[in-house]
């Protein structure tokens, strides 16, 4: 499981840094709001995937 965790924690942050960009990025050259309310949905998912995936990583590591 510890060896799982080491690949999943940075996979699912370098994905919410991927999408925040790409928020910024949106909201920068005045895309669309319904783009910007996605992204930031999905923003939100992936956060709370890589906080739970961090959180399991730490609690069996340990």
């Amino acid at each position: 499981m510890e060896n799982l965790a080491n690949y999943l924690v940075p996979i699912f942050m370098g994905a919410v840094l991927i999408v925040l960009l790409l928020g910024l990025l949106n909201m920068a050259r005045g895309g669309s709001a319904s783009r910007s309310q996605s992204l930031m949905r999905w923003r939100v998912v992936l956060q709370f995937i890589a906080v739970v995936s961090l959180m399991a990583a730490l609690y069996f590591t340990s």
